[in-house]
């Protein structure tokens, strides 16, 4: 399947003490690796990491979301708009991959969600044993997508700017048809304290 990648690596992680959660290093690589490595297993054609200023890859497209630690939705309206095929001589892909940067097992995770889902509707997400829906591992039709972000900006109350900072995704991705893909064993699995992180080292990255 033809797909771009937002990989969403903007985050405060207040409970790290502010650490930059991309920058950790599990089994020798950066989370931001290991992203990066998961997007370019999946085949993206486009891959847009959306963050703060870092290095990259010179085939890897950078985006900031405005204002910066605006949360996810703001991030993935600006790493919609890195993707807008008027910057580009090639049409972008009708799906857009959207993962977090930072989550050990992102190829496990990313393998999982491509292959179990069945390809109906408006994309699908990974959801975990718990019930927890994992909005920032899935992948999405670019159209539905990005008529949500235009309609969330619309009536956030600042039209002018499409202001997004502060939004839910769940509110985001409401409107769409989506796939809940099981993910039993917690590929998904995210870091967001020093304990997650003690514990994703122990295990390193199958």
């Amino acid at each position: 399947m033809a797909l771009d990648a937002l990989i969403l690596a903007g985050g405060r992680a207040t409970r790290l003490d502010g650490f930059d959660k991309a920058e950790l290093s599990i089994e020798g690589s950066s989370l931001l690796a290991i992203a990066l490595r998961a997007t370019d297993a999946a085949d993206a054609r486009t891959r847009v990491v959306v963050g703060p200023d870092r290095a990259l890859p010179a085939s890897v497209r950078r985006a900031r979301e405005d204002p910066p630690f605006g949360g996810p939705v703001a991030a993935i309206a600006a790493g919609l708009a890195a993707l807008d095929p008027a910057t580009d001589d090639a049409a972008g892909a009708d799906l857009v991959l959207v993962l977090a940067a930072d989550m050990p097992r992102a190829e496990d995770a990313v393998r999982l969600l491509l292959t179990g889902w069945s390809g109906a509707g408006d994309g699908a997400h990974l959801i975990d044993a718990d019930g927890r829906e994992q909005w920032l591992c899935g992948v999405y039709r670019r159209a539905p997508l990005g008529a949500a972000v235009a309609v969330v900006a619309d009536t956030s109350g600042d039209i002018e700017r499409g202001e997004t900072r502060g939004l839910s995704v769940r509110r985001l991705l409401a409107p769409l048809t989506l796939e809940r893909v099981d993910d039993p064993d917690g590929v998904a699995a995210d870091i967001d304290t020093w304990s997650d992180v003690e514990c994703a080292r122990a295990k390193g990255t199958p």
